[in-house]
C-alpha cells in the first residue's frame, strides 16, 4: 500500500500505444499510457474499458458518432463496441480495464498489440 503519483509514472516513459500497469484491484489492472495519432479499430469481446484523459484532447471514434475528451473526462466502452481512440496531439490517459485486457482487442495482428506489460 503505497501511494502513486500518476503525473510521475506518465513522466517516466515517452512511448506512445504501450499501457504500463501502475496498480492492480479486484483483478483490474490501473494503466497508464502516452497516445499520439489514430489507433486501429477493435473491439473486446468480454471487457468493459475506461478510459480517464489525465492530459490532452482524446477523441473517441464509434461508429455511429466520435466522443471528444479534455483532462478529467472519462468514457467507458462497453464490450463488444468496436472503437478507435485518436489523439491529434500527444494525449496521457489513465485506463482502468481487466487484466486479461489485450490493447487491440480483437485485431491482434496490429504491431502495436501488447500481451505483456511492463510494470512502473
Amino acid at each position: 500500500m503505497e501511494r502513486i503519483n500518476v503525473a510521475e509514472k506518465l513522466a517516466s516513459f515517452g512511448d506512445h500505444w504501450n499501457p504500463r500497469v501502475i496498480a492492480e484491484l479486484n483483478g483490474q489492472h490501473v494503466k497508464v499510457a502516452r497516445l499520439l495519432g489514430a489507433f486501429t479499430w477493435h473491439h473486446h469481446e468480454h471487457e468493459d474499458e475506461l478510459f480517464l484523459v489525465v492530459r490532452g484532447v482524446l477523441t473517441m471514434e464509434l461508429r455511429d458518432r466520435t466522443v471528444t475528451l479534455g483532462p478529467g473526462e472519462m468514457i467507458v466502452i462497453p464490450r463488444g463496441v468496436e472503437h478507435r481512440p485518436v489523439a491529434e496531439q500527444e494525449v496521457e490517459v489513465l485506463l482502468f480495464e481487466p487484466a486479461t485486457t489485450v490493447n487491440t482487442g480483437n485485431a491482434t495482428t496490429d504491431p502495436r498489440t501488447r500481451r505483456e506489460l511492463a510494470r512502473i
